[in-house]
C-alpha cells in the first residue's frame, strides 16, 4: 500500500490511549511453571515481565477501556464516531466481531464496526483501513484499536513461547488532517503466506474444528518455530521501515522515533543495526509488557508520547510483522498531541 508520489497527508492521530492490567506475570513466577529463568528469558528476549487480564476480562473489555480513553484525548465522543475497527488475534468469539462489542459499550451510533485479522500487523493494517476510508469520504472520525488476550491461548508448558506474551490494548482516533504537513504521511502493507506455518493456533477453525483430540494435543495454543519467524522478522522490519519512508518521501536519517511491534529485543536489535539508527531512536516496552501482538504498537505509541517523545513535528515510524507472515510499517509527522502525564493502570 504505497503511494507512487509524496502527498499531503489525507488523517491524522488525535488521541491516543492504552490500558494494562493490573496482574503482573513475572520471569520469576515463569520459572515455578516451566523449565527456565530470569537469566534465560532476559538474554533471549528481553523481556521482565508481562501484564495478564483478569478471568472476567475479555479483549473487548481491554479494548473499551483503552478506546474511551483515546476518545477522551481526542475530545470527541463516541456519538462523533463514523467507524470502529479493531486488530485482534484474540476476539472474544469468531462472530460478532470484538468491534461490534465495543461499538456497544461506548454507546456509539449504528456505524460499521469490524475487526481485522493481521495478527502482531494488526493495528498497521487496521490504520491503514482507515486512513482510506477517510480518503475516499466514507469516515471523518475513525477508532482504531489494537486489543490482546494471549494468555488465553499460551500454553504455559511451552518454555518458547509462554515467557513471550502478554495482554493489553492501545487505541487511536484518526480523523481527516487539516495541516498540508503533519499527520499520517505514508502506510506500507505486505503478507508472505508461504510462512504461514511458522506462526499459527492450528485448531479451532474450520480446517481443525475443536474435538477431543486437539485439545489433548494443545492445539488451541500458540505454535511457533522461533528460528524461522527471527529469520523472517527481521527483513519484514528493515523492508517495512524503508518502503514506508520512501512512499513518505523519507531517510532512515530523518527518523526521529522508531515504535517497532515489541516481539523480542534481539529481533528489533539486528534490524535496527541493519538500519543504521541510533539506539536512542528506538522505543521499547518489551521489557515491561512482553510481545501484545496488535496492541504493542499503540501502546508503546502513547507511553512515547507520556515520555514526551510524540512532539509537534515529530517523524515516527512504527514497524510490525506477524503470523501469515504479514508485516507493515506507517510514517506519521506528529502535529501536538496534548501531554498527558499517565494513564491510571486498573
Amino acid at each position: 500500500m504505497q503511494a507512487s508520489t509524496v502527498r499531503s497527508p489525507i488523517a491524522t492521530i488525535t488521541g491516543l490511549g492504552s490500558y494494562l492490567p493490573a496482574r503482573k506475570l513475572t520471569n520469576g513466577d515463569l520459572e515455578a511453571m516451566v523449565d527456565t529463568s530470569d537469566e534465560w528469558i532476559v538474554e533471549r528476549t528481553g523481556i521482565h515481565e508481562r501484564r495478564l487480564a483478569a478471568p472476567e476480562q475479555a479483549t473487548s473489555d481491554l479494548a473499551v477501556e483503552a478506546a474511551s480513553l483515546a476518545l477522551a484525548d481526542a475530545g470527541v465522543t463516541a456519538g462523533d464516531l463514523d467507524l470502529i475497527i479493531v486488530a485482534t488475534a484474540t476476539p472474544d468469539h469468531l462472530f460478532p466481531s470484538t468491534a461490534c462489542l465495543v461499538q456497544k459499550a461506548l454507546g456509539a451510533r449504528q456505524i460499521p464496526a469490524m475487526d481485522v485479522s493481521a495478527a502482531c500487523t494488526g493495528f498497521i493494517y487496521a490504520l491503514a483501513v482507515a486512513e482510506g476510508a477517510i480518503a475516499a469520504g466514507r469516515a471523518e472520525t475513525v477508532l482504531v484499536v489494537g486489543a490482546e488476550t494471549l494468555s488465553r491461548i499460551t500454553d504455559y508448558q511451552d518454555r518458547k513461547t509462554c515467557v513471550l506474551f502478554g495482554d493489553g490494548a492501545g487505541a487511536v482516533v484518526v480523523r481527516r488532517a487539516s495541516s498540508p504537513d503533519h499527520g499520517i504521511l505514508s502506510v506500507f502493507l505486505g503478507a508472505d503466506g508461504a510462512g504461514a506455518d511458522i506462526l499459527k493456533l492450528p485448531a479451532g477453525g474450520s480446517r481443525l474444528p475443536a474435538s477431543t483430540g486437539t485439545v489433548s494435543e494443545r492445539l488451541h495454543f500458540i505454535h511457533m518455530d522461533g528460528q524461522e519467524v527471527f529469520k523472517f522478522a527481521v527483513g519484514a522490519m528493515i523492508r517495512s521501515v524503508r518502503e514506508s519512508l520512501k512512499s513518505a518521501g523519507l531517510t532512515p536519517s530523518g527518523i526521529d522515533l522508531l515504535v517497532p511491534h515489541q516481539a523480542n529485543a534481539r529481533i528489533v536489535d539486528a534490524a535496527v543495526r541493519l538500519l543504521r539508527l541510533p539506539g536512542g531512536k528506538v522505543f521499547h516496552t518489551i521489557e515491561d509488557y512482553g510481545n501484545m501482538s496488535s496492541a504493542s504498537v499503540p501502546v508503546s505509541l502513547d507511553a512515547a508520547r507520556r515520555q514526551g517523545r510524540l512532539v509537534r513535528g515529530a517523524v515516527t515510524v512504527m514497524v510490525a510483522f506477524g503470523a501469515g507472515m504479514t508485516y507493515g510499517g506507517a510514517v506519521v509527522r506528529w502535529d501536538a498531541p496534548r501531554q498527558r502525564q499517565g494513564d491510571q493502570e486498573i
